[in-house]
């Protein structure tokens, strides 16, 4: 499946049979995968308007939406992969994909992935909120009448 539903079960059934330290090896993996940000918003990556405040790593999340259909634009700081990795992740997940789907994404994938309880409480919230702040972005972006304002 090709939809933000169909891509998660893909990701889920990558990390289902996998132990606590291969888990962290996959999103490692990932973390390579996240594309380098664009130079429009690299000039704009310390907007603290663009931050994920609840995560202790510096993130910074642009969620843009197109002709209804979802792109994400991230930063994240090197020193932190696991981070980026889930990043990169719903970065994947999310492209090319309307509103409502990605809307849909369940406040259990940390859970889903079997990442809850490897990463830490702390780590936990703040992957959380990044998922929020994605969701959240994407719905007032969904609202400006040509999608989200450059940086």
């Amino acid at each position: 499946m090709n939809t933000v539903s169909g891509r998660i079960d893909g990701v889920v059934g990558e990390f289902a049979d996998l132990d606590g330290r291969e888990k962290l090896e996959l999103l490692l993996d990932f973390a390579a995968r996240l594309p380098a940000l664009p130079p429009e918003y690299a000039a704009r990556k310390g907007s603290e308007d663009r931050r994920v405040h609840e995560c202790q790593t510096p993130v910074f999340l642009w969620p843009d939406v197109q002709g209804g259909v979802t792109r994400l634009y991230a930063e994240v700081a090197p020193e932190a992969p696991t981070v980026k990795g889930f990043v990169a992740i719903l970065a994947d997940v999310v492209e090319g994909r309307p509103v409502d789907e990605v809307l849909s994404i369940g406040d259990d994938l940390l859970e889903r992935m079997g990442l809850a309880h490897v990463l830490g409480i702390l780590r936990t919230r703040g992957l959380r909120a990044i998922v929020g702040h994605i969701k959240r972005g994407v719905l007032a972006a969904s609202t400006t009448p040509h999608g989200t304002p450059p940086p």
